[in-house]
């Protein structure tokens, strides 16, 4: 191999990459924002009514746009404001790799989504920073003030890990106060108040990206899309994106979520109600410091006992979080919100251990 090819190997591999959880066997998986309140039964249901419209020796022609079709039907956004990708990751990645330089300053918060955050860091591409308060919230008139050194904006709303959301008028002020391009990833927004999607309608320099992954409970098939002006997805879906970016089960079977989606979103309700409930449990115990979400999941601070609690709940066949340090808080722990049966027995196992 030749130098500048093994020095830039020897550079890529002191990067951490994003880190994805542990995976432990025979375990009640809490630790990936995953939806499993949607019953495994009703997901193998849609695989095998999109496995009858689809022949997956053809390429999937004009599916990516029948997908966009029905995106467009749910977000009340014209169809082609509406692109999409193999997960919300997979948008984000290429946005930065084809409209962002070593030159570009991305204004984030700290915490925020990692998977962007390592992506900026393989890039080289400069990040502008405002913390958390130790409540873990954050002000968007400090956004507004440090928007003038920015030339783009990410703001994961809810955000990942905090579970933090900007409301819609603080957003929409940061928005019209802000020339450059702005991205607000809602890949939580389902399990909150408000959206900014419609805003796009109204804004040319908003990109609002989300996923089917999290709320229609369908992360393993990759389904990604975003929102944003006419000119941004033309140029993302006929320049920047591969030629077919969804494989052809993954398109009928987010057709097929989308169509069926009025009995999927009877379960957002009970995904909040089951969060409120671990969120006031775990306050109860007076042993954590708990935040308040608009996600689904909770962040906790176990206030310098993150390992034992972590490694007690693993003993028990429960696996959550494990964060570490974030802002001024050092023992942070994350749970998603489950099942009801799951949760209780997240919270009979956190009682134990207390006891």
């Amino acid at each position: 191999m030749n130098s500048k090819f093994e020095k830039r190997l020897s550079e890529l591999s002191k990067l951490k990459g994003y880190q994805k959880p542990q995976k432990v066997s025979d375990a009640i998986k809490l630790d990936s924002n995953e939806n499993f309140a949607i019953k495994k039964e009703f997901q193998a249901e849609l695989i095998r009514e999109a496995q009858k419209r689809c022949d997956v020796r053809q390429y999937p022609l004009g599916d990516v746009e029948n997908l966009i079709s029905e995106l467009a039907k749910y977000l009340k956004v014209p169809a082609n404001m509406i692109g999409v990708g193999n997960g919300s990751d997979q948008i984000l990645d290429l946005m930065l790799v084809n409209l962002c330089s070593k030159k570009t300053k991305i204004l984030t918060s700290d915490p925020t989504f990692g998977f962007f955050e390592e992506r900026c860091k393989l890039y080289s591409i400069p990040t502008i920073k405002i913390p958390f308060s130790e409540k873990m919230k954050l002000n968007i008139d400090d956004f507004i003030k440090k928007s003038s050194s920015a030339d783009m904006i990410y703001l994961d709303s809810p955000n990942n890990p905090t579970g933090f959301q900007f409301t819609r008028s603080e957003l929409k002020k940061l928005i019209k106060s802000f020339k450059g391009p702005i991205i607000i990833d809602e890949a939580y927004v389902e399990f909150a108040d408000s959206s900014v999607v419609s805003l796009v309608k109204q804004f040319d320099n908003l990109i609002v990206v989300r996923t089917l992954s999290k709320a229609f409970g369908l992360a393993g098939l990759r389904l990604g899309y975003f929102a944003a002006s006419k000119k941004i997805v033309d140029v993302f879906t006929k320049i920047i994106q591969y030629p077919y970016p969804l494989n052809t089960l993954a398109i009928q079977c987010g057709i097929l979520a989308l169509e069926k989606s009025n009995k999927i979103t009877t379960i957002f309700s009970l995904i909040k109600n089951e969060r409120k409930k671990i969120i006031q449990n775990l306050r109860k115990t007076g042993a954590f410091d708990v935040f308040d979400s608009n996600a689904n999941f909770v962040l906790f601070d176990a206030r310098g006992a993150d390992r034992r609690v972590y490694n007690a709940l693993i003993e028990q066949g429960i696996s959550i979080r494990k964060l570490g340090k974030l802002g001024i808080h050092k023992g942070c722990l994350r749970v998603t919100i489950g099942t009801s049966e799951m949760n209780s027995k997240f919270l009979l196992a956190i009682r134990d251990l207390l006891e």
